[in-house]
């Protein structure tokens, strides 16, 4: 029997369309072409460094906050990251946010943390800027997919 590896999707959904975002990469990430990878999801309040440090490919959502990642992820990367820096390294990971303006200073500041974290971008980052609109759900659902699918292909 092979082990799954673990994808882990940690994401901030505070209103109806991140919420339907972050779904929208769960189905992408779960689907049923896709056998040997498991994908969890965890609110940030509910993820802890053991989460982390037993994932196999990560990605996080968030929303651009004040030009900044959401204070709840902010949150994760403050209470995991120096019992994850050492065990960590190299971990392939994304992430998506949903930016009312720009996104970049959310962009700036997850790549800032995860630089330092020496994780690697394995997949640009999606940016669903502006109104919001239905191809960010078609988009989302893609990220996840071609994340879980290069796991599973040992391509990250």
């Amino acid at each position: 029997m092979t082990n799954k590896k673990n994808l882990v999707v940690i994401a901030h959904t505070p209103s109806v369309n991140t919420k339907r975002m972050c779904d929208a990469v769960m189905a992408g990430a779960g689907n049923q072409e896709i056998n040997n990878v498991a994908v969890n999801f965890f609110l940030p309040l509910d993820t802890n460094p053991e989460v982390i440090k037993a994932a196999d490919a990560i990605i996080i959502g968030t929303t651009e906050n004040l030009g900044y990642m959401s204070g709840l992820i902010k949150d994760v990367f403050d209470r995991c990251y120096y019992e994850c820096i050492e065990h960590t390294q190299g971990l392939p990971f994304t992430f998506y946010v949903r930016a009312g303006q720009d996104g970049t200073g959310t962009k700036r500041a997850i790549e800032s943390i995860t630089t330092g974290l020496r994780w690697r971008l394995v997949q640009d980052p999606l940016m669903c800027r502006g109104e919001f609109s239905e191809d960010f759900v078609s988009q989302c659902e893609e990220l996840g997919l071609t994340m879980a699918a290069s796991l599973e292909a040992g391509i990250i």
